[in-house]
């Protein structure tokens, strides 16, 4: 007879579920003007983590990085290209569910990352797709010298503008990326050593 799992252990796997349960939701549903499904574009950005030989939590991040449209919904919107300050609403979501800090600031900047790059690469900001062009406008538009001089101080602006690149390619409606239950069992595991205090990106 097996032992009882832990309690920890029971409450990461539960929270494991519901958060994947949330991507769940955006299979069919359209992603802010672009030619693919909200999951579709999570699993594309979790792929391409993977493929970098991203650590575990930027993989993470990259899967729930938009996460905060699907939570969010209800909320002010940017014109019908998904809800104004996702990047903050999809970041405390995660962290309430129990995901470590270096995730969620992964998730709370992917929209600073894309500012910063319109700012410093005016070849980055021509090749913006519509959609992404539209958002930029409810984000405040290309940073400013003094927002990327403090940008590029951050200790984790690597794995920051990492997500960005992508979250930019991962709008193929041809791609065939691995599903959720790939990223099952590390979510568990991020989620267990988060609550003993053990994470770090």
């Amino acid at each position: 007879m097996t032992s009882p799992k832990p309690a920890a252990q029971i409450a990461a796997s539960g929270n494991a579920r519901e958060l994947l349960a949330w991507l769940e939701r955006g299979d069919g549903r359209g992603y802010i003007g672009e030619p693919v499904s909200q999951l579709e574009h999570a699993l594309q950005c979790a792929a391409a983590a993977e493929n970098a030989r991203a650590p575990d939590e930027a993989v993470i991040a990259a899967l729930f990085h938009d996460v905060g449209h699907l939570v969010g919904e209800g909320e002010p919107d940017m014109a019908g290209l998904g809800v104004i300050n996702h990047e903050g609403i999809g970041a405390r979501f995660l962290r309430e569910a129990g995901c470590s800090d270096a995730l969620a600031e992964l998730v709370e900047t992917h929209v600073a990352a894309k500012r910063y790059l319109c700012f410093r690469d005016s070849a980055y900001l021509a090749k913006l797709s519509e959609a992404s062009r539209g958002t930029l406008e409810f984000q405040g538009g290309p940073m400013l010298e003094d927002e990327a001089r403090r940008f590029e101080a951050a200790p984790n602006s690597r794995w920051i503008l990492a997500l960005r690149s992508w979250d930019d390619r991962a709008k193929d409606p041809r791609a065939d990326p691995p599903g959720l239950e790939t990223y099952r069992e590390r979510l568990e595991d991020h989620l267990l050593a988060t609550s003993l205090g053990r994470t770090a990106c």
